[in-house]
Order: C-alpha cells, then structure tokens, then sequence
C-alpha cells in the first residue's frame, strides 16, 4: 500500500533523534568532573538494582509501585518489541501477540496514571507531567491498532491509507513525546537518566541492601574547594540530579520545607539541572521555594550556566544553610539521588573559598579550630563532668575493653545528666571502661555539615593519632553525630587506628547489656512514652530496633509516632542548622513536638544530646524528655 512505508519510517527516524539526544545529554553530564566508574560491571548490575533496589523503595507507595511496574515495564517490553515487528518487519505471530500483550499491561498502567493526575497531590510537579497520560494511553493504543494486523486478528491493509496516516500522526505525537522526553530534556527524561544513574551511582554501596551515608572527602590544596559551579560536580552527580522523576516525595518529608525554610529538595535538584543544562527555571512547574514568612519565592527569576557561579543567580545560599542534613529526602527518594552530598558540597566552597557561613557559623568554626569544641569552652574543662565518677582515664590505663566517647555533651549541664547516666549503667554491668579525657577532641561532625572539611579532617587525623596509642576493642557514645563521624567517615584518613574496632552507639552497647544479663531493671511503671528515632542514628546507621528494645525490656510498650522509623521527622538539631539558624514560618522542633504530643505520651525518650536540646527548647506544657540511659538509670535494680 501507498503508505505501507511511513510507520516504520518514523519509528526509525525517531528512533534516531533520540539517540542524538542521548548523546547531546550525555555530553552535558560528561562536563562534570571525572569519577572512576566500572561502566561494564555498572551496566550489568543496573537491571538488579532497577528491579529490586529501586522498586524496594517505590514499594513504599502501593499504588504507584503497581502503576510503575504495569507501565514502565510495559512500555520497556513493548518498544523493545515494535523495533522488531515495526521496524525490522519481522513476520512471527508469537512477537506480534507478544507485543499485544505488553500493551495491554501499559495501558492498564496508563489509565492508573491518569487517574493519578485527574487530582494530583501538592507535591508533584504538573506543567508537562501533565501530558504523560495522554502520550501513555495514544501510544499503548496507536501500536495495539497497527499490530492487529500482524498478529493475524485483522487483515493486511485494513483501514487503508487513511487508517496508516491516522496512526503515523498518533505515532508522531506519542512516540515523538518518548523518546524525546527522554533524551531531550522531558517529562520521560527520567527514565533514560535514571537507568544509567543507576548503574553508575556514585553510592554503589547502597545497592544489595547496603547503606553509605558518609561525606566524601574534599580534596584540599586544589584550584578550587567544594563545588561553586556545575562542572565541579563528578559527572555522575550531573546525571543523579537528571535522574529526577519530580514526583515530590523529598518535598513532602523535608523539615525544612515544612517549617517555611527556603528550601525545597525537588526544587533544588531542579534548579541542579538547570544549571548544567543552562537557561532559567521558567518551566519549573512544582512546588517553589518558601520565602521563610509564610508566602513562596517566585519561579523563574533562577538563572544557570555550565561555568556559572551557582550562588549567584541561580540558588540563594539561605537554601543551601537550610538544610538540616537529616537524609530524608534520600531516604525517600525512588531514584536514589544524593540531595545532602550536592548541598555540602556547594557550602565547602560557600565556607572554604568565600569564608561566607551565616550567623553564628563563623564564629563557631573559630572555637572550634582555637578549642576543639563548637562552644569555645576551655578543652582542659572537658572532664569536669567526670570529677566524682572515678573514671579510668586512657593515658594512664593504655587500655580499656571499651573506650567511651564522651563529646561535646561533656561542655553541657543538660547532656552530662545523660553522660552520668550512662556511666552508672557501665558500672552496674561492670565494664572495663575509660575515656579520653583532655585527650578527646571534638568529633569535627559540625565543622564538615559547615562546609569546613579542612577543619573536620585536621580533629579526625588528630584523633586517629591519639587513639591509635592505645588498645581498646569496642567505641561507645552517647552523640549518634559522633557516633556517625567515627564510624563511618574517620576511615577514609589511612589510618590502622580502629582496625578491629566496633564502633556502637550507646543504645546498641545497652541491649548487648541486657541481653548478657549483666544490667537488672525493674519495670518502668511511668505513662505512655514514645520514642524520637535521631536521624544520625536512623537514616545514617539503620538502627531502629535497639532503643525501642530497650524500652520493651522496661515493660514499654512505644506508642509510635506517625512519623517514626526510616520516615521520622527530624528535631532540627543536624547540619549545623541551629547555628546557620535561617528563618522560617515554624521551628522545627516545635512540629517534632506536636508529633510528640499526637501520641498521648507522657514522655518521649531520645537517644541523642542535640535531639535532647532542641525538643526540651520547645515551650511547655510538653511531655518529658529523656535519653533512653537516663530512663534506665532510674530503674537499676537495687544490688545488696
């Protein structure tokens, strides 16, 4: 027939253009800096991490897990498919009802899609998602039309011309919007970005049920610190952001964004694309940045470039200050994108290059550089705490089963009822234990969310130096910042120091405890209490269960808070925020609190100084607020 040609002409040439996009988009990422990728090793994990990784947290969300699936995967099959029955010509009623099929499955999809939007929540972006129904159900029935006839079911040349000119412009429109959605820069972009990103993620740690939430060291000395502009982003972090499927779940977990900070992670990494892409965010159709007072910063005033200056025109850096450092929005992305490691990274060079960290920020980066604490106290006060708690000290003893990591709680009233606490808890259960003393510096975890990797990476090495002295097997502390640093970013500083050493945090320490039988408790007999999960202890480490087991093994049982476990809302106390201290229309800790109080608890336990400070700061009436030491302090057995 006269028009026999055009389809798979148009497949063909569309086909063509997209490759071409893939290429132009490729050249923008590759514009990052260079990042040593196993792209082989990364191509051929990308379908695990696709269907088990990725899809482990799109679970969370049923409905679109189901939708994902139905049209992702239809569509994947199907296209796979039309390249060879409509493209190659392949004669096989097998491929063709094949085919049928997997466009039946996209457009069941495809209609759950489009309900989806018919009244879309806040936080997804409309403006061109708005079309993806429309270009999911044309294609799905466009192909399911002109295949009727390969799987034997209609006859060669039915509808004639008009019916293969009809389906040609439906193609047009459908496929057109695919294909170039994904390449050029589209609604489908994520689908083409996020693929690759997931073969060649800068964390391939967090694949496999692995976790990797440790900053990565600044590279001092070089032309610039931290990244200032697009291109000081490792190539593979340009094609996270990229990998961006605006759906607004970080939007929707942010604390910042809930309290009215200018902040707003979907926007952010928008914005990142911006940025590497060039042009201005006119076309950003989601939710924007609060202002801080109650309104909205308008969209499209943002302005990038490859070889720009980000701060300057294109982020405020208050957004950046913003951040709390808490990894919701990680947690909870599907896609798996890094939004902390891009938003420290551009405030080492805000702090490191400009020397321009808001309010108390610079002043506490000088106490912590003349002091070794954030608060400027004298570092020979650090053990006044422990004056009658008969300590071992680690200069005097050379070594310990356990060495305790005390903190900056030790400069703190409020934080060295817990650290006691705590001690008495060691001294019941006999452990062989002892501390720093003026040896312990503080841990530099302020001084890297800061910005200031210079001076974090001057205490760790100066620490490492000074642990590796003496023998101990197991580091415990009551600070999960600490607790964090130690852990999982002292490592990357060469040094043998806590080879063989386990780092735990004091919950985990405790239920070791108690399940030795070395602690005796009688039941708490108090009201209802909840439990905080501290973000550095949650979403960094993943532990969740020893402080609640603790609690049980008290005769509590935890009424959970809605926002509790890996989707705990943050008490505003990580990163620095405190300190940067931007404005916004609520206090952070004050909604952490009205979660609190939502649960008819009584008293809500902690596992983490900084949780302590910023949910006592909230106005009473409140419940009680305690660490999970200091409630098991008060119910030691007596021992006669």
């Amino acid at each position: 027939m006269i028009f026999d040609w055009l389809p798979p002409t148009l497949i063909g040439v569309l086909l063509v253009l997209a490759g071409i996009g893939a290429v132009r988009r490729i050249n923008l990422w590759r514009a990052g800096q260079s990042e040593k990728v196993d792209i082989l090793a990364g191509l051929m994990a990308m379908p695990k991490r696709y269907l088990h990784d990725l899809h482990h947290v799109v679970e969370r969300d049923k409905y679109m897990s189901r939708t994902h699936v139905a049209t992702g995967g239809g569509f994947v099959l199907a296209m796979v498919l039309v390249v060879f029955v409509h493209l190659f010509g392949v004669k096989s009623e097998i491929l063709a009802w094949a085919l049928l099929a997997a466009l039946v499955i996209m457009f069941c999809g495809a209609l759950f899609v489009a309900k989806r939007r018919l009244n879309p929540p806040s936080r997804l972006s409309k403006g061109p998602w708005m079309r993806l129904p429309k270009s999911l159900l044309t294609f799905s029935i466009t192909f399911f039309v002109l295949t009727l006839p390969a799987a034997g079911i209609l006859p060669e040349g039915f509808g004639g011309w008009l019916l293969t000119v009809v389906l040609s412009v439906l193609i047009l429109m459908s496929l057109g919007e695919m294909l170039f959605g994904m390449t050029w820069g589209g609604p489908m972009k994520h689908a083409f970005a996020g693929a690759l990103h997931l073969a060649f993620h800068r964390r391939p740690e967090r694949f496999g049920g692995g976790r990797s939430t440790g900053l990565k060291p600044a590279v001092l000395g070089g032309d610039v610190h931290g990244v200032s502009k697009p291109t000081d982003f490792k190539w593979n972090q340009l094609l996270g952001f990229d990998a961006c499927v605006q759906c607004g779940r970080c939007e929707a977990v942010c604390p910042a964004f809930a309290a009215g900070q200018p902040l707003n992670p979907k926007k952010l990494i928008q914005d990142m694309v911006v940025g590497f892409a060039g042009g201005t965010d006119e076309k950003y159709a989601g939710s924007p940045y609060p202002d801080g007072s109650g309104g909205v910063q308008d969209v499209g005033n943002a302005v990038g470039g490859k070889d720009q200056i980000i701060t300057n025109g294109l982020i405020n850096p208050d957004t950046l200050w913003s951040c709390t450092t808490c990894r919701a929005c990680v947690e909870e992305c599907p896609m798996m994108i890094e939004h902390v490691d891009a938003i420290v990274d551009m405030r080492r060079f805000l702090t490191l290059e400009k020397g321009d960290t808001p309010n108390k920020g610079a002043q506490v980066l000088e106490n912590i550089i003349a002091t070794d604490n954030p608060n400027g106290y004298s570092p020979a006060s650090r053990t006044h705490w422990a004056a009658d708690q008969n300590l071992n000290v680690m200069k005097e003893v050379k070594q310990a089963d356990v060495l305790f990591w005390v903190s900056d709680g030790a400069f703190d009233m409020r934080s060295q009822r817990i650290l006691r606490s705590f001690v008495t808890l060691l001294k019941a259960a006999k452990v062989d234990v002892a501390i720093l003393g003026d040896e312990e510096r503080d841990s530099g975890d302020v001084a890297r969310r800061l910005g200031d990797d210079a001076t974090f990476q001057s205490l760790a090495k100066r620490n490492l130096a000074t642990m590796s002295q003496y023998r101990f097997n197991t580091i415990v502390t009551t600070d999960p910042h600490a607790f964090h640093c130690l852990k999982n970013e002292y490592g990357d500083f060469g040094s043998t120091a806590l080879d063989g050493v386990e780092v735990l945090h004091h919950t985990t320490f405790l239920n070791r405890l108690i399940k030795e039988g070395r602690l005796q408790l009688d039941a708490f007999s108090g009201g209802k209490v909840t439990y905080h999960d501290p973000c550095y202890l949650g979403r960094y480490n993943g532990e969740y269960d020893a402080p609640r087991e603790l609690l049980a093994s008290l005769g509590i049982e935890v009424a959970e808070m809605e926002r509790s476990g890996y989707r705990s809302r943050c008490c505003g106390g990580g990163g620095g925020a405190p300190i940067t201290d931007i404005p916004g229309e609520r206090r952070i800790a004050d909604m952490r609190m009205e979660d609190v109080i939502s649960t008819g608890a009584e008293m809500v336990a902690v596992g983490c100084q900084q949780c302590t400070a910023m949910l006592e700061g909230v106005v009473e009436p409140r419940p009680v607020v305690k660490d999970i030491a200091e409630i098991l302090a008060g119910q030691l057995k007596e021992m006669h």
